[in-house]
């Protein structure tokens, strides 16, 4: 399943997040690719809200992976920005959070993915744009089946969003 969304404001931004943290599960693997700026990691941190994590969301670009455990759901936040060479991701394992080994399953959001040099087999893509009005279009893409579950966005997608 493919499908496009328009974020014209934060508040809108606010709403999605929170509409997909509602539908998260454990073994999540969200795939976040776009330019500088696209609001990748606005994103996530809107995630994180919605998943009640108390702490303050940063981006990882210099630490590469944040783990927040506050919420209803293990949060692992990962930046591959900074990386450019193969083995570098490679040694960081980061396969370990989508098979749950010595983390407890989450929710791994990953910005920077297309550097990723093998996928999980299950995940959920986001690519996102700024638009000529400056709104964000986000490409989403489905490897799994787990959007069709997704009833809270599907929800908020159709209009179904609070005032």
């Amino acid at each position: 399943m493919n499908v496009e969304v328009i974020v014209k404001h934060l508040g809108e931004l606010a709403e999605l997040g929170k509409a997909i943290a509602n539908d998260l599960v454990p073994n999540t693997v969200l795939l976040l690719d776009g330019d500088l700026g696209a609001g990748k990691t606005a994103l996530v941190k809107q995630i994180a809200l919605g998943l009640g994590i108390a702490e303050t969301i940063t981006s990882p670009t210099f630490t590469l992976i944040n783990e927040y455990y506050s919420g209803k759901l293990p949060l692992y936040h990962m930046d591959l920005y900074r990386l450019e060479q193969r083995q570098h991701i490679l040694n960081l394992h980061i396969e370990n959070y989508w098979q749950g080994v010595d983390f407890p399953y989450g929710v791994v959001a990953i910005e920077w993915a297309q550097k990723l040099p093998a996928l999980p087999t299950s995940y959920i893509a986001f690519n996102l744009e700024i638009t000529a009005q400056e709104w964000r279009r986000i490409k989403i893409s489905d490897c799994g089946g787990q959007l069709d579950n997704w009833h809270n966005f599907h929800a908020w997608r159709n209009g179904d969003r609070p005032e």
